[in-house]
């Protein structure tokens, strides 16, 4: 609980707070009649109140005791996760499983497992080297598992019957199996979207999850039961985060955002294909198309 203490109070610390104004609408609490500092609701949501509904103010949290502080941000867990594995192949997208590893790694209690196709050394699509310490003959069990997307080693995988029979034996027990990117084909491969809503990297999503017989979803992120799944690459982060907000409450998942302080402010518009020039579009097509197309024309 002590790791969990940090930060969950740099959550409530950080919230934000202001100098009562009695001329706004904003129903702050004030003390004594005083302009002392209170927090301010980000959201909606009626969280972490005092029993009369208003909002704690600053001096009220400081008189607070650690396990004070800890009975008024504990959420009752939605679910219990002891195992958490991500799949780790060659040329997988780093970012694809090293954005969930750093949610999901704040999460208590559970234990944390990086799964290569082999022990050893697992290579990303970016050249970056991993040591990995356990094999997919090694792990029979997850709560949770993690498939990356990639290009090249990702549609291989999805030819890799024994990495598929895997997956398959995984997602028997496991409470969550999930995909980020076009590691959405990956468990389209080994037969686990068939029928269900999923989305996936934009790189001919919808022609890509039909031919497993999934329903291309155009979001972010999404799940149908126990199958969540993302769109490409820095989607898995957003992804994970409402994981984490499903299983473990708000409270928590706003710790760690806060924690990663993940407010994305991109420079430009741009990112998917409904906000990108129709020339890079095009451009990208093309590239990937290149990619594939060698291991494709080599199967025929």
């Amino acid at each position: 609980m002590k790791k969990l203490f940090i930060p969950l109070l740099f959550a409530i610390i950080m919230i934000g707070c202001q100098q009562q104004n009695q001329s706004n609408n904003e129903n702050l609490n004030s003390i004594k009649g005083s302009q002392a500092k209170t927090f301010k609701k980000q959201n909606s949501e009626n969280r972490n109140l005092k029993p009369d509904g208003t909002a704690y103010t600053r001096t009220e949290l400081d008189t607070m005791s650690h396990q004070e502080l800890m009975a008024l941000v504990h959420e009752v867990p939605n679910d219990t996760i002891a195992t958490i594995g991500i799949l780790l192949y060659e040329g997988y997208f780093m970012l694809d499983a090293m954005g969930p590893l750093s949610v999901l790694n704040s999460t208590p209690s559970a234990k944390k497992l990086l799964i290569g196709r082999d022990k050893g050394i697992v290579t990303s699509s970016s050249n970056v080297k991993i040591q990995v310490d356990y094999s997919i003959d090694d792990i029979d069990q997850l709560d949770m598992l993690v498939i990356p997307g990639g290009l090249v080693g990702t549609y291989k995988a999805t030819k890799d019957e024994e990495l598929l029979d895997w997956i398959k034996k995984i997602d028997q027990n496991s409470k969550y199996t999930v995909s980020v990117c076009t590691g959405a084909w990956i468990l389209g491969a080994a037969g686990l979207l068939e029928g269900k809503e999923a989305t996936t990297n934009w790189y001919k999503a919808e022609e890509k999850l039909s031919l497993y017989g999934a329903k291309y979803v155009k979001k972010r992120y999404t799940n149908d039961g126990k199958y969540w799944t993302s769109a490409g690459v820095s989607a898995g982060i957003d992804m994970s985060l409402a994981l984490v907000d499903h299983i473990l409450g708000r409270n928590y998942a706003e710790s760690i955002a806060l924690n990663l302080e993940y407010d994305p402010s991109p420079p430009f518009s741009g990112g998917h294909p409904d906000k990108t020039d129709p020339v890079i579009n095009y451009f990208m097509e093309r590239m990937y198309d290149a990619g594939l197309q060698p291991l494709i024309d080599s199967e025929k």
